[in-house]
């Protein structure tokens, strides 16, 4: 690599870095459970135990799932959604009645005003069920018009848009474009201010909903900064270029919207100029919650097919199930069915109560759940064999049980990309996870500080260290009698007492080894960060089962000791892998591939690829935007 590139790559870096430093959350007003469990301080207190809902809550957020369950059973084919790749407009109005599009939204605004676990138990019900109608109400409540508008929103904006949005008129959120993935620094679509109106003119791609949204969620460039807009669906300018198909959630109204001098007027401006990315990442702080809801609804359900199929196949003189092989994967399936309920709930509970601040927990959640519900899958459909690779329409057609699991699999996938991939994820996590040393570091890691600050930063940072390391040596996890009460489960809290004083620590070492280079070891940073997702999971499903075994005894504790011990088996695999790895090794490698140097690897292959630009926009006039009639 030249030095000139080099020298592009690392200014544009530094650009992008920017723009995601300014509008991150800086300031931690409230206390995180998962921001100390990072720093080797497991502040139990925040989470046990768990916070409760008013009863009056309680019984209308019951009442409403119910109701959800019996319109699903009698309105809803899933299998008609996959045949024909789109959710009938009668199914659409059908939830709205229900109020499922404003589950969430206040009762002043027209919406239900259920919490966040109600939510989410709906979407764990609907995503087990239809997914692609999972994400149609996920996108619309999540991160199209009502979230940015119930925390930004001013009074006027709130009383125009969220009666609306509450009665079924659905929301899209629109950031990504054709060349802007997670990196908003290279945002093009503009919002010039002229009078009274910003016109738009842009692009954006991947818009789930923007083919049938009548509320549009634009984020646009107003100068050098980024701002947020709602905008009509109908606006004179707006054109939905084409409708895009996936290797799942075939249901998706998922499309390509340009705007070209789109009129929008200026009160509908969210927030203030320059608000926009900050709104969009605040936003997902509880709309990342929708997830992994969607993702424990398709585990629970993966547990009944394993044990209905474990049940009745039958190979050499036994049921499938029966053989050490297959009991693996029927034990890890259900094991982990638990532990992702038991993660969304909590997450979505803290939430609710609204007294810790959740943007890492939610975090954590998304990229725990997504990551472990594929796995589940794809173990369930290595159980079920050529029949988990068959599709349910060929299974009934041959007179067997059409069990869609090679779908769930499909849909499944797009959920470690959705709303960040997991790559971004690790990265953002990291970066609030590795907050406190950054900051005690400052200008000691920057290579452009000069002597006198890096020796004030060596003060600041020597102080900072000299108080925080000691409290790394011991705590409750040594004692055989910490957390006692959680019964039977204590002894894997006392592990996960000491496995984060021990993640700290190893977080210190690649501090003290690396500097200011830490933030580009970025395999070292995420398995950082996946101990930190098996140690918040293994307290969420340690503190369900304590409170489940109240009405249902011991088999709580059975499921929730039997994933403890598989994480903590997953933990010590990571913990290896922190120092004793080949990461150098296959960067230096990829480079070489980029560069063409194994290019006759490529020998002897055809490539089917259409071909086309990398890169590129959809060509002609017809718009394919449609209304729900």
């Amino acid at each position: 690599m030249s030095e000139q590139t080099k020298y592009a790559e690392q200014t544009k870096y530094a650009e992008s870095r920017q723009v995601g430093e300014q509008a991150r959350e800086r300031e931690w007003t409230r206390p995180s459970f998962a921001k100390q469990l990072f720093l080797g301080d497991l502040r139990l207190d925040l989470v046990h135990p768990a916070p409760t809902l008013p009863a009056e809550a309680v019984e209308r957020g019951e009442e409403f799932v119910r109701a959800v369950r019996h319109y699903l059973e009698s309105h809803v084919d899933p299998a008609l959604i996959e045949r024909t790749a789109q959710v009938p407009d009668e199914v659409v109005k059908g939830l709205a009645g229900l109020g499922a599009f404003g589950i969430t939204i206040g009762a002043e605004y027209g919406g239900l005003g259920l919490p966040y676990l109600y939510y989410c138990r709906t979407l764990t019900l609907v995503g087990s069920y239809c997914p692609a109608l999972a994400t149609l109400l996920s996108a619309h409540q999540s991160i199209g018009v009502p979230q940015p508008l119930k925390q930004f929103g001013t009074e006027e904006q709130k009383r125009e848009f969220l009666p609306r949005c509450a009665a079924g008129e659905i929301s899209a959120f629109l950031l990504t474009e054709p060349d802007v993935g997670s990196d908003p620094a290279r945002l093009s679509t503009t919002a010039v201010r002229d009078g009274d109106d910003y016109v738009l003119d842009g692009v954006k791609l991947w818009t789930t909903n923007g083919v049938v949204a009548d509320l549009l969620v634009v984020m646009a460039r107003t100068g050098k900064k980024i701002s947020a807009f709602v905008v009509e669906g109908d606006s004179p300018g707006i054109t939905v270029r084409r409708r895009n198909s996936f290797m799942g959630l075939r249901g998706i109204e998922n499309g390509v919207t340009e705007f070209s001098q789109v009129r929008v007027p200026a009160r509908n401006l969210i927030g203030k100029e320059g608000q926009g990315l900050r709104i969009a990442l605040t936003t997902l702080n509880t709309g990342r919650l929708s997830l992994p809801a969607t993702c424990a609804g398709n585990a629970k359900w993966a547990v009944k097919i394993a044990r209905e199929w474990g049940n009745a196949r039958e190979q050499w003189g036994r049921k499938v199930g029966r053989h050490e092989a297959v009991a693996t994967k029927i034990a890890f399936i259900a094991a982990s069915a638990y532990a992702l309920e038991a993660v969304s709930e909590l997450t979505a509970r803290l939430a609710d109560d609204q007294r810790n601040d959740i943007r890492i927990e939610a975090a954590l959640a998304k990229l725990y759940a997504t990551e472990l519900s594929y796995k589940v899958l794809d173990e369930l459909v290595q159980m079920r064999g050529g029949r988990g690779y068959e599709t349910a329409e060929s299974l009934a057609a041959r007179g067997e049980r059409g069990v869609p699991a090679e779908q769930m699999l499909r849909d499944s996938r797009i959920n470690r990309i959705f709303e960040g991939s997991s790559e971004i994820m690790h990265l953002m996590i990291t970066r609030e996870a590795v907050d406190a040393h950054l900051a005690a570091a400052g200008e000691l890691i920057n290579p452009e500080a000069s002597r006198q600050e890096r020796a004030h930063a060596l003060g600041r940072a020597s102080r900072f260290y000299a108080k925080w390391l000691p409290t790394l040596v011991a705590g409750t996890g040594n004692l055989p009698g910490g957390y006692t009460a959680l019964g039977p489960l204590a002894q894997h809290l006392r592990f996960v007492e000491r496995t984060s004083r021990k993640l700290a620590r190893s977080t210190f070492y690649g501090m003290s080894r690396w500097q200011g280079r830490l933030e580009h070891k970025q395999s070292f940073l995420g398995r950082v960060v996946d101990i930190g997702a098996e140690l918040f999971a293994m307290t969420a499903v340690c503190l369900k089962a304590e409170e489940d075994a109240d009405d249902l005894g011991r088999r709580p504790y059975e499921l929730a000791d039997t994933f403890c011990h598989q994480a903590r088996r997953r933990i010590r695999t990571l913990f290896d892998e922190l120092w004793d790895n080949s990461d150098e090794e296959d960067v230096r490698l990829a480079r070489y591939v980029l560069d063409g140097r194994y290019d006759f690897l490529e020998e002897g292959i055809l490539d089917p690829s259409i071909e086309g630009p990398w890169i590129g926009t959809p060509d002609g006039d017809e718009n394919v935007r449609r209304k729900i009639l």
